[in-house]
């Protein structure tokens, strides 16, 4: 199976958390927290689709400004989610810019904010440039029992809340169902590959009538009064598979409840970006900053099923002893980490 997902650890393992993700075949990318994102050019931020921060401690944080110089004039809707408060830390954040000359950028720049917490609703507001930045009350959304948040295009936003000492989101990021097209069944047919293929897989992933015309052309020029055939002569060119599933989890304790809610969240993850900031020797430590030792993180990987562990947010005192971290998470989540 090809991926469709392509996640991207952009600082290494000890620099600001933060995972950048593409999507196969969707225009827009996730951005799971705000940190350092200089690794990230231009091209690669203006094509950000919807931003999770898990909390708003600088690391996690301190890169919005870069973002935000980017966005102001692109015309541009972005979703946010946060944890409880978070609308009111960007409220501020904005503010610190002089915005009276607002209303001359034609395009305006729209960030929407949802706030997870442990309430049964999830507040949400809109903040406009065109209106400075000022918190529009928006409908709540219900608090949905699998921590559903949004989607983006086929893929579903899940976030758990965890205890960092202040309240810290975790996030999977899903794929329903994964559509594969056989190149081979294409090439036996005299089919061409090209754009075509992407409506075909809705067709199919939406389980659209047989009868549904499927317009075949190999480049989006060629889209107007292109031939036809219909669903049902198409299907099998197309497999379905178990979607794929990536999940982030950073800063948390190591607590019960937060190891209940963890385990959950990533379940049979096909790739797990977890926290692992101490190592097991200093439990003492990492029990005090509410931080997970390697321990502790190879523990969740092994209890969620992981397929694949990348571990990341390590203490700058660990510099010299990378592989030694790896083992101890290695060694509890009984599999090999991301190297």
């Amino acid at each position: 199976m090809r991926p469709s997902l392509h996640p991207r650890l952009l600082n290494g393992r000890f620099g600001d958390p933060g995972v950048y993700v593409e999507a196969l075949h969707l225009a827009d990318a996730v951005l799971w927290d705000c940190g350092d994102l200089s690794v990230l050019t231009p091209r690669h931020l203006l094509r950000v689709g919807l931003l999770a921060v898990s909390h708003a401690h600088m690391d996690h944080w301190a890169g919005f400004d870069y973002l935000l110089r980017l966005l102001v004039g692109r015309g541009k809707r972005l979703p946010v989610v946060g944890p409880a408060g978070f609308a009111e830390r960007l409220y501020h954040r904005l503010q610190g810019y002089t915005w009276n000359l607002a209303e001359r950028i034609a395009d305006d720049l729209v960030f929407e904010v949802t706030e997870v917490t442990a309430d049964a609703a999830w507040p949400r507001c809109r903040l406009r440039l065109h209106n400075r930045f000022v918190p529009e009350p928006a409908a709540p959304l219900a608090a949905a029992a699998d921590g559903t948040v949004l989607r983006l295009g086929p893929l579903r936003l899940r976030a758990a809340v965890l205890d960092h000492g202040t309240p810290s989101l975790g996030f999977a990021l899903e794929e329903p169902i994964h559509l594969n097209v056989w190149r081979s069944r294409l090439e036996k047919r005299g089919l061409p590959t090209g754009p075509w293929l992407a409506g075909l897989k809705t067709a199919v992933a939406e389980n659209y009538a047989d009868d549904h015309p499927i317009a075949i052309y190999a480049r989006a020029a060629e889209a107007r009064g292109a031939p036809t055939l219909p669903l049902a002569a198409l299907r099998d060119l197309v497999t379905i598979t178990p979607g794929q599933r990536i999940a982030y989890l950073t800063d948390l304790a190591d607590t019960p409840a937060n190891r209940a809610a963890a385990t959950a969240l990533a379940a049979e993850a096909d790739i797990l970006f977890i926290e692992s900031p101490f190592a097991v020797a200093d439990a003492a430590i990492a029990a005090d900053r509410r931080h997970l030792t390697t321990r502790a993180a190879g523990e969740i990987a092994r209890a969620a099923r992981a397929r694949r562990i990348v571990p990341f947010h390590f203490s700058p005192r660990y510099a010299a002893e990378e592989a030694r971290m790896l083992a101890e998470i290695a060694e509890a989540a009984g599999m090999r980490t991301d190297i």
